[in-house]
């Protein structure tokens, strides 16, 4: 895989180039040693017999290499109370898939929801003094489009983000857009 586009909301990257270098060299190592392949075969209508990049294989593919770096999972576990409610919720947890020195690492191929679910975690874990700066690896509209529908692109989270400016999410955030090695030209970076 390779970076097509990179956003760096509230100062992410250079938060990384900084005080984390060593883990944005894994970051972007991590990235060039994962491979699209074309293993799943859509029975979707649109699509039908189309062989589509998977995400469960692109996932294994980077929890691997993020493991082999000692990235771990964290979960943070709490009960949830109401405000005047006898409700109590026990279990409840937010978790984040890679972490390694306070920089959260998110790789999203699912719905545009679950992006930007990935942004309230990084503010979470960030207000708890738990995490510097999350990175969020997404895939670009052109993986998108040769993948199962329901996968959602990184250029819609920036937009929004963009949109939003400095009040969601309030933590520094370096947004990746990758793409399947000679799929597709690099776009320009702000």
């Amino acid at each position: 895989m390779r970076v097509v586009y990179e956003y760096s909301h509230l100062g992410g990257k250079e938060i990384l180039q900084g005080r984390f270098p060593e883990q944005l060299a894994d970051i972007h190592e991590v990235i060039s040693l994962v491979q699209a392949r074309r293993t799943k075969r859509s029975r979707e209508k649109t699509m039908r017999g189309r062989m589509l990049y998977a995400p469960t294989d692109m996932n294994r593919q980077f929890r691997d290499h993020f493991r082999d770096r000692d990235y771990h999972e964290v979960r943070d576990h709490y009960a949830i109370e109401l405000p005047d409610s006898d409700t109590l919720i026990t279990g409840a947890y937010k978790q984040i898939d890679f972490v390694k020195d306070q920089v959260l690492v998110e790789v999203q191929f699912g719905k545009y929801a679950f992006m930007f679910y990935d942004m309230a975690k990084f503010q979470y874990f960030f207000n708890e003094n738990k995490a510097q700066v999350g990175v969020e690896i997404v895939p670009s509209h052109a993986l998108a489009r040769e993948m199962s529908s329901g996968v959602s692109y990184g250029e819609q989270l920036v937009y929004d983000i963009e949109r939003l400016r400095r009040h969601f999410p309030a933590v520094p955030v370096y947004v990746i857009l990758i793409a399947p090695d000679g799929d597709e030209a690099a776009l320009p970076t702000p």
